[in-house]
């Protein structure tokens, strides 16, 4: 089974890249969905988080303050390097587990859709590594668009994450996406075609 790695830094417009391969019916395991799946309490993944940041990172439902995480991990790198270490545990079991179901189940192709591919060490999983790049205004403008959060924080916030070098340097295929969408087909394609993904 061809396990293609899927990367790339906020804002790129890795979805859309994502949603052209899942049109060719290869199936994609985002690693950001079953992240956001595992703080939904009871959690033993946001209880191990909350054990770290403190009880004042979860909302009075009980569930996470995104915000409140995001504004103490993004100014400060040992926390978010620690978040990192407790997130990427409990995600990449779950990513292991679905790639032997797929693997048994005789799929030919899946892509792992993970933006800390990297940093979870899931690159070592995959056979081939594709990143999503756009031009920074772009990114920022689509991180800012997105998540509601200020230019300043949409910067902080790229600013912990890898270069656009070390991208092109550890991938196999790199894609532009700097908002020409009819570009991103025929590299999607392009991709599949010379790793003999497309299915049958």
């Amino acid at each position: 089974m061809l396990v293609i790695g899927l990367t790339g830094p906020s804002g790129a417009g890795k979805g859309e890249v994502s949603d052209l391969f899942a049109s060719f019916r290869i199936p994609v395991m985002d690693a950001d969905k079953i992240y956001h799946q595992m703080l939904i309490p009871p959690s033993d993944c946001l209880s191990e988080i909350a054990r770290h940041f403190g009880p004042g990172i979860l909302l009075p439902d009980g569930s996470l303050d995104r915000k409140k995480l995001a504004s103490i991990v993004f100014s400060d790198r040992a926390e978010l390097d620690e978040l990192n270490r407790i997130t990427h545990a409990f995600v990449m079991r779950t990513i292991r587990r679905r790639l032997e179901y797929y693997k048994n189940d005789g799929v030919r192709a899946v892509v792992l859709d993970a933006p800390q591919l990297f940093e979870a060490g899931a690159d070592k999983d995959c056979n081939i590594l594709v990143s999503v790049l756009a031009n920074k205004e772009d990114r920022i403008r689509r991180i800012v668009s997105r998540d509601g959060i200020t230019r300043e924080e949409a910067e902080l916030r790229l600013s912990s994450q890898k270069s656009d070098a070390f991208f092109r340097a550890n991938s196999d295929y790199v894609i532009e996406n700097n908002g020409k969408l009819e570009e991103l087909l025929p590299a999607v394609k392009k991709i599949l075609t010379e790793t003999g993904a497309l299915p049958l």
